[in-house]
């Protein structure tokens, strides 16, 4: 049954796409998806005045995306590997837009819980979007544009920060939803108009009980981990949680190696080249983010304190902004030394770069400008690593699970960004100092932070060393594209 839209959809389209056309759809797709999450930054400190709600209520904001789109990623490769991976695109754009919609109506908290909520759920685009690319694209083409596809994580956010902090400055804070709901829009549009179904499925049955212990397992794990600096880390609902995801993933672990037709194939998650790449996602995930809380914080401080640089939301993300540009200008250079020396040499550059951009942060911090190169030192190494990763799952993984692996290290990487997150907020919290009454992070504690974002680089690096030392051209098995009788399999 799952045979007759796929037929439809190829009848509607030339059976080998514009190559051009597919990359700038989807790396569009996954920029919009990750301008979303940079979306409310700028107005974090404002959300409690303009819901109505307390601090620690209004968090629940940005708690929410990050929850749902824990949970999204898996299940919607899953889903794309099952269904089409077009499909489940452009569902996810739909939840986008549908989510955005809410949050920009909204005046109270519950519906921009909600909003938040849904536009998490649109999480999986850049992983499906990466998918897509390997069924559609020419393999000559296929490393470039995973590249570029997995750098649109970082483009999206660095960009969207400036654009997002101009809008929060001059126009009505909904606006800031109302943007993205248009973009969500035009991005469903195109994919509509260019970009073809795939016509490789795994077909199957969903595996329902594995995604409820997943979401359940992965839904406390994050929540204690990001909630636990206000809970405290002690508290018995902190504890509580962590006991819950441990006891519940353990069991979704049993239950997934028994079941034929799994959320997610952990006999394949274990290869060697599959598990040490998702551990290397999370020690960069967890790098990338520690500069994404440090440096904000060094350009807003106020001067007084002898390290602050005393700068607008604005400036902060016209300094990060730079970041984003040069990941996706690093992205063709990642591809082409994963085609020259493979995507092990490709990932291990890229950790070295990021740790070299945060020894150099901790003796550059006090000019503008310092700021802006480390930033973008960062963006290259990051760049260089992201586009390596795609390469390494795809080479290890047969094309009908190309989604939910992929899906799978998306989820490893915002696993590191959130325990980024709360080891940053642990160290900032500590090390302070008082300032006219007021309790501020130290220029010490900035250092630490960075020093453990090195030092995280430097984990990716000895993970990837474990990496098989083979080229893609040995390794993957791209010519899925062109074996459209793939169907007749499934």
């Amino acid at each position: 049954m799952s045979e007759a839209p796929v037929q439809t959809a190829g009848s509607a389209r030339p059976a080998r796409p514009k190559p051009n056309s597919v990359v700038a759809v989807l790396a569009l797709s996954g920029i919009t998806v990750s301008l979303m999450q940079t979306l409310v930054i700028p107005i974090v400190p404002e959300l409690p005045k303009y819901l109505n709600a307390s601090a620690s209520d209004a968090a629940w904001a940005v708690t929410a995306t990050l929850l749902a789109a824990a949970v999204a990623t898996p299940v919607a490769g899953r889903l794309g590997d099952m269904l089409g991976k077009r499909l489940m695109l452009l569902v996810s754009l739909v939840l986008l837009v549908s989510g955005s919609v809410v949050a920009a109506l909204s005046d109270t908290l519950v519906p921009m819980i909600v909003g938040r909520t849904l536009q998490g759920l649109a999480a999986a685009v850049v992983p499906l979007g990466i998918s897509i690319m390997r069924d559609e694209l020419p393999p000559e083409r296929l490393a470039g544009s995973t590249a570029l596809m997995s750098a649109s994580l970082g483009v999206g956010g660095a960009l969207g920060l400036p654009a997002a902090a101009f809008i929060a400055d001059h126009y009505d804070w909904h606006v800031l939803f109302w943007t993205s709901a248009a973009l969500g829009v035009v991005a469903f549009a195109l994919v509509m108009l260019l970009v073809p179904e795939s016509r490789v499925r795994s077909g199957g049955r969903f595996d329902a009980v594995g995604a409820l212990g997943l979401a359940v397992g992965l839904v406390s794990l994050l929540l204690a981990v990001s909630k636990g600096a206000d809970w405290g880390w002690a508290s018995g609902t902190t504890l509580g949680l962590f006991a819950l995801a441990v006891v519940t993933l353990l069991a979704w672990g049993f239950f997934e190696l028994r079941t034929a037709r799994p959320l997610v194939d952990l006999r394949t998650t274990v290869r060697r080249q599959v598990l040490f790449t998702n551990l290397a996602s999370i020690a960069f995930g967890f790098s990338m983010f520690a500069m994404s809380l440090v440096l904000p914080q060094l350009l807003q401080l106020p001067t007084r304190t002898g390290y602050g640089l005393g700068r607008s939301m604005l400036t902060v993300g016209l300094v990060m902004a730079p970041q984003g540009l040069v990941m996706m200008a690093f992205a063709p250079l990642s591809a082409a030394v994963t085609k020259a020396r493979g995507p092990k040499v490709t990932l291990m550059t890229g950790a070295v770069i990021v740790a070299a951009g945060y020894g150099l942060n901790i003796v550059l911090m006090s000019e503008v400008w310092h700021l802006v190169l480390v930033s973008c030192i960062i963006g290259a190494g990051v760049g260089f690593a992201y586009g390596a990763m795609p390469a390494l799952i795809m080479g290890a993984v047969p094309a009908s699970e190309t989604a939910a692996a992929n899906s799978l290290n998306t989820l490893m990487r915002s696993i590191g960004t959130s325990v980024a997150s709360a080891v940053a907020g642990v160290i900032l919290a500590q090390l302070t100092i008082s300032l006219g009454g007021t309790t501020l992070p130290s220029e010490n504690g900035f250092k630490v932070v960075m020093a453990i974002g090195a030092g995280a680089a430097v984990l990716a690096f000895v993970l990837a060393s474990f990496l098989p030392g083979r080229r893609p051209a040995d390794t993957d098995p791209a010519p899925a594209p062109a074996a459209p009788t793939a169907e007749s399999v499934h």
